[in-house]
């Protein structure tokens, strides 16, 4: 009789790896934790050129590698609202702050790429968008054009928390090997 049970244990425990190995390790279970994930994902493999920030130079010539991109991610929303999937979402609102890891470049002079940003998730990969000022427009009005009143207010407001800071520091030391 105890044998039974201990049989019933590891079929139940089989059957549970079987199932728990059905749901990606990698990935966050809740929409909110994928579109993080998908947004980090979007800009840290986005060349930083493609952020479309204002000064950016070639930090690489010739043969050399080109530098790892390391985002902290923010988001504030995204539309439609009621999405229950993220292949439902289409456009995210939220804020990035990127550095440029350069080989034994400390944080404090890294090349950085920050501001409010909407990814296009209709397209693949997704569309990046990011608010600047122009010479006819603020960026406090290039922002209120671009963003939902919700999201533009918490824009002007909110970055990145302090876990989420620690978390992009710590990614970026690891890849400029610092």
């Amino acid at each position: 009789m105890r044998s039974r049970h201990v049989w019933a244990a590891v079929i139940l425990l089989a059957t549970s790896a079987g199932a728990a190995a059905l749901v990606d390790p990698a990935g966050p279970e809740d929409l909110a934790g994928q579109i993080t994930s998908r947004m980090r994902a979007t800009l840290e493999r986005s060349d930083p050129g493609q952020h479309h920030h204002a000064g950016h130079q070639q930090l690489t010539g010739g043969d050399e590698k080109e530098p790892a991109v390391i985002c902290g991610v923010r988001v504030y929303g995204y539309e439609p609202a009621e999405a229950g999937t993220l292949a439902e979402v289409r456009t995210v609102y939220g804020f990035h702050l990127c550095g440029v890891a350069e080989q034994r470049r400390p944080w404090d002079v890294a090349v950085k790429l920050a501001g409010p940003v909407i990814l296009d998730m209709s397209t693949e990969p997704p569309g990046i968008r990011i608010v600047e000022a122009t010479d006819d427009v603020r960026f406090v009005d290039r922002l209120r054009q671009m963003f939902p009143a919700k999201y533009a207010e918490q824009a002007q407001k909110e970055a990145l928390t302090e876990s989420e800071m620690t978390d992009l520091r710590r990614r970026y030391d690891d890849a400029a090997g610092l």
